[in-house]
């Protein structure tokens, strides 16, 4: 990294999103792969578990994961705080994650600061705001990838497991991706995650 933690920030930082974490389901990501090209070395700087490292790296892609919080992510870096962070590793391609929802904005605005190409998984609502006009109307939000069906629930960070497919979010969920070398106006793109298959010995 080119910047080392500031533990006192760490430290507000952490309260702050006291324990906003919900893993994301690996369709997710799956749903993202089909859709968008990603270059091959990704920071994913919100890991929690590993849920998005996983699948990312199945898919090929190398994954630098990094947490304020250590979540028992493999191969990760804990008490990283992203927004303290001065800069990128000049290696990195991309951003890949989805934040905090509470810090939603302030990752995205700081992401954008550091890396060529941005990545969150976001509530769709998140295109609403008139505060977050300068992230969502500087003619770098390229695409917006919206689910046509809703995600399987997503569980709180120890409150429980993935629920049942069957179940779903009651939130409409999108992923966002904005590019430094994209011009013009933003595309909206439908898509859909697919259940895992099962195994006929299930």
């Amino acid at each position: 990294m080119t910047a080392g933690l500031n533990t006192g920030n760490a430290k507000a930082a952490l309260q702050e999103r006291g324990d906003d974490l919900y893993e994301t389901p690996s369709v997710a990501t799956e749903a993202l792969l089909r859709v968008e090209k990603l270059p091959e070395i990704i920071w994913e700087p919100a890991c929690g578990p590993g849920s998005i490292v996983r699948t990312l790296r199945k898919a090929g892609h190398k994954v630098y994961a990094t947490d304020l919080v250590d979540y028992g992510c493999p191969d990760s870096e804990a008490r990283v705080d992203f927004l303290m962070e001065q800069g990128a590793p000049t290696y990195i391609g991309a951003i890949v994650t989805n934040p905090p929802f509470k810090l939603a904005a302030e990752f995205v605005t700081h992401a954008l600061t550091i890396a060529p190409k941005v990545v969150m998984l976001l509530r769709l609502a998140f295109i609403e705001s008139e505060r977050r006009r300068a992230i969502l109307d500087c003619g770098r939000l390229a695409r917006v990838h919206v689910f046509r069906n809703r995600l399987p629930m997503m569980h709180r960070a120890g409150r429980g497991t993935m629920v049942a497919k069957t179940n779903s979010s009651a939130m409409a969920f999108a992923w966002f991706v904005w590019d430094h070398e994209h011009r013009g106006p933003t595309e909206m793109h439908r898509i859909s995650w697919l259940p895992e298959m099962k195994s006929v010995n299930d």
